[in-house]
C-alpha cells in the first residue's frame, strides 16, 4: 500500500519536475543579450546630400557605414542594425525609430560637412544639444532640410521646422539622459580622428539634428569630413582615407562599449587568434565622481556645485566635465557620489583613471 501512495505522489509531482528542469535548462543556455548598435548612413535615394566634384555624400556615407559595420559585425557580443544598406530614401524619423524599435544601445549617424569656403576641412562628431552659433546653425540646417522631402513632416517632427531658427532656439531636450553617453562616444571617436586621420580635430558640437533628436538613447552624428574640400574629398574617397575614417569611428565605438561592460572580448586581427578579455582594475586606480557634462564653461569650484568637495574639470572639445573628488578608495568615491546625489546631482557617476585612461564605472 505504502509503495502505491509513494508511485502515486511520484506521478503527480512528475510534470512539476519536468517543467524545473526545462525552466533551469533554459536559464542556463539563454544566449546573452547582445550590444545593439544603430548605423546610419546619411542621405540616400532622391536626397543626395552635399555634392562636389561629382562626389555625393550619401554614396561616401554608405562606404563608410557598410565598412563599419562589417568592422562591428565581427564581435560576437554585438548586433549591427542598419537604417539603409543601399540607395534608398529613409524619413529622418524613420531612422531613429527603427533604433528605438530595436532597443538599440547605441546610434551612429556618418554624414560628410561642407562649408562656402574650400579651405574649411576636418572631422567632428555632433550630440543633441541647443544651437550654439550661426555657423553651426548652417550645418545642422542643412541636414535637417531633408526633413521637407517628406509628406506630414510637421506631423512626424511635432512642428519642427528645419527652416526656422525659432525651432532650434527653443527645441527641448528629449535626449538629456543620454547627453553623458552621447558625449562619451563622440569625444572617444573625436580622439581617434586626431591619431588616425591627421586632420583638423572640429570637436565635440552640441545642436538639435533632428534625427539624434527622435532616438532614445546615447546618439551621435559623425561629420567624417568636407566634400567642398578638393584634398578632403579626395581623401574620403581613397581606401586609404576611407579605411582610416571607418577605424577610427570603430575604435571609438568599441572602447566606449568597454567602459560598460567588463566581459566584452575583444577581436584581434587575423595575424592572431587569440581573444583578450577586459581586465578588473588594478588596486592603484584613482576614482572621481563626475557631476556634470555641458557646452558651458564654469569655474571649477565647490561653490558653484552645491559646496561639493575638490571639484575638477576636464575639457573635451567643446564639451566640458565636472567631477567631484579624487580617491584610490572605491567606498570613499561611493559615498562621494550618495552626497552628489542628495544634492540633485542625480545622474552622477564614479569614474576610474588608470594609466591615463578614464573610464565610468
Amino acid at each position: 500500500m505504502r509503495t502505491n501512495i509513494n508511485f502515486i505522489i511520484v506521478l503527480l509531482l512528475l510534470p512539476a519536475l519536468i517543467y524545473a528542469a526545462d525552466f533551469k535548462t533554459s536559464i542556463c543556455t539563454d544566449p546573452p543579450r547582445k550590444f545593439v548598435v544603430v548605423l546610419d548612413a546619411g542621405h540616400g535615394g532622391d536626397d543626395g546630400g552635399n555634392s562636389y566634384g561629382g562626389v555625393r555624400e550619401k554614396t561616401v556615407a554608405l562606404e563608410v557605414t557598410l565598412a563599419l559595420g562589417r568592422k562591428l559585425e565581427a564581435h560576437p557580443d554585438i548586433e549591427v542594425i542598419y537604417t539603409r544598406k543601399t540607395d534608398v530614401f529613409i524619413p529622418l524619423w524613420k531612422r531613429a525609430d527603427i533604433a528605438n524599435k530595436a532597443d538599440a544601445d547605441l546610434f551612429v549617424s556618418v554624414h560628410c560637412n561642407a562649408f562656402k569656403k574650400e579651405s574649411a576641412n576636418g572631422n567632428e562628431t555632433w550630440v543633441l544639444g541647443l544651437r550654439r552659433s550661426d555657423e553651426n546653425l548652417d550645418v545642422v540646417m542643412k541636414e535637417n532640410s531633408v526633413i521637407l522631402l517628406e509628406e506630414d513632416y510637421k506631423e512626424n517632427y511635432n512642428g519642427f521646422d528645419p527652416n526656422d531658427p525659432s525651432s532650434y532656439a527653443t527645441s527641448i531636450l528629449t535626449q538629456e539622459v543620454y547627453m553623458e553617453e552621447s558625449i562619451n562616444l563622440a569625444a572617444a571617436i573625436q580622439d581617434n580622428f586626431a591619431t588616425n586621420v591627421k586632420r583638423t580635430n572640429r570637436g565635440v558640437k552640441q545642436n538639435v539634428f533632428a534625427v539624434l533628436r527622435e532616438s532614445y538613447m546615447p546618439s551621435v552624428l559623425v561629420e567624417i569630413g568636407f566634400l567642398s574640400n578638393n584634398s578632403e574629398r579626395n581623401y574620403l574617397t581613397s581606401n586609404h582615407g576611407q579605411k582610416a575614417v571607418t577605424e577610427s569611428i570603430y575604435d571609438g565605438v568599441v572602447s566606449y562599449i568597454k567602459t560598460r561592460d567588463v566581459n566584452f572580448t575583444e577581436v584581434k586581427d587575423k595575424k592572431s587568434s587569440s581573444i583578450a578579455v577586459l581586465q578588473p582594475l588594478s588596486s592603484n586606480a584613482m576614482y572621481k565622481v563626475q557631476i556634470a557634462a555641458g557646452s558651458k564653461s564654469v569655474d571649477a569650484k565647490s561653490s558653484n556645485f552645491k559646496k561639493l568637495p575638490q571639484i575638477s574639470r576636464e575639457k573635451d572639445g567643446n564639451i566640458y566635465r565636472y567631477f567631484t573628488g579624487e580617491t584610490d578608495s572605491l567606498e570613499k568615491a561611493s559615498e562621494l557620489r550618495a552626497q552628489a546625489v542628495s544634492k540633485g546631482y542625480t545622474s552622477a557617476f564614479i569614474v576610474i583613471i588608470e594609466n591615463g585612461v578614464r573610464r565610468r564605472l
